[in-house]
């Protein structure tokens, strides 16, 4: 289970590594299990479990894990989530070097 902020002191090692993996979980659920539910409703994968499925396993090196928005326009500086709505990578299919990208539907409708 990943800590509250409140309870992360990041002066130290662990506090710091702690954030990270509270950052990282932030991260990989950024859409809600509503939205989650509603894509699976549907018959539909979720970004990351249609990128699983494309990659050989255990290849996929995510980047930009932690890109946000900065758009203050309608209300949306009160939602930021990391992954801003696409996510993004690369890894292998049957040993070969490739690039990814899966809008991510759970986060914004998917928009970017």
């Amino acid at each position: 289970m990943v800590q509250p902020v409140t309870d992360i002191d990041l002066h130290t090692t662990a506090g710091k590594l702690a954030d990270l993996q509270r950052r990282i979980q932030e991260a990989t659920h950024a859409g809600s299990a509503r939205a989650v539910e509603k894509q699976h409703a549907k018959g539909k994968l979720t970004a990351r479990e249609r990128i699983e499925l494309l990659l050989d396993e255990d290849s996929f090196v995510e980047l930009d894990e932690f890109a946000r928005h900065r758009s203050t326009h309608f209300g949306l500086d009160a939602n930021r989530p990391y992954g801003d709505g696409v996510v993004t990578g690369y890894g292998t299919v049957d040993g070969r070097p490739v690039a990814v990208f899966s809008q991510d539907f759970t986060v914004f409708g998917g928009a970017l």
